[in-house]
């Protein structure tokens, strides 16, 4: 697995990132690569936005929005979120599904976490959720995208989403902040780019930087992530 570089550091907005791995995908048909954004809500494709999202939290607060093309719940960023992108040529979603997160599991227990998979595409540490994923199918591909909950403001995540009293119920919790947890809180001593220089060898074998036609095509694939109308979910 290549480990897919960009040129610098600075910031770039989610969609960048959502734009990538579909970039990826296409011109090489793999890939992996971490990273991190500004406070932002992501929501699932179907998603209704103004039943998941606490919107005017968000506005007040700055918080960004932004919905992605594959299914799954709604997720809270922030700098302390690292942000997993994994591309394959494997099809099947239970297998693609397994082997990522078969590594990931695995990673964290390497660190001496109590790390373990679940049925809902979560991994835990200690019965707290510490990562949730989802899937995108693409006609070549497979993509996973994920997030390693590191030191998230977690004030900032339980009033940003508002899941229903009938999501948490299915897992026995009565609020968000009783279901998650920060690796730093279970025990994790590295910070995240420490996190973030482990994880690169535990998927890839080799690297790949971006160049600046790579960035461009990544660009144009992003404008379909910043329409008001799909971000609104009309256009589905």
């Amino acid at each position: 697995m290549e480990h897919i570089i960009l040129p610098d550091r600075q910031g770039r907005p989610l969609t960048f990132y959502l734009a990538m791995e579909e970039y990826v995908a296409a011109a090489f048909g793999r890939g992996f690569f971490v990273w991190s954004v500004a406070p932002t809500v992501i929501i699932g494709r179907n998603q209704d936005l103004e039943a998941e999202v606490n919107l005017q939290y968000c506005r007040e607060h700055g918080v960004n929005i932004v919905r992605r093309k594959s299914g799954g719940g709604c997720v809270y960023a922030d700098r302390g979120n690292l942000m997993l992108s994994y591309v394959t040529p494997d099809r099947g979603v239970d297998k693609v599904f397994g082997d990522f997160l078969g590594q990931l599991s695995s990673f964290l227990r390497s660190l001496g976490l109590n790390a373990v998979t679940t049925a809902h595409n979560d991994v835990l540490v200690d019965g707290f959720k510490v990562s949730g994923n989802a899937f995108f199918s693409l006609p070549s591909c497979s993509i996973v995208h994920g997030t390693l909950l590191h030191s998230v403001d977690m004030d900032a995540l339980a009033r940003a989403i508002t899941p229903s009293a009938e999501k948490l119920g299915k897992h026995g919790v009565q609020s968000v902040r009783q279901r998650v947890s920060n690796l730093v809180d279970l025990g994790l001593e590295l910070g995240t780019d420490g996190l973030e220089a482990a994880l690169i060898p535990a998927f890839c074998d080799s690297e790949r930087i971006l160049g600046a036609s790579d960035i461009q095509s990544v660009k144009d694939i992003e404008k379909s992530y910043t329409e008001p109308a799909f971000i609104l979910g009309k256009a589905r």
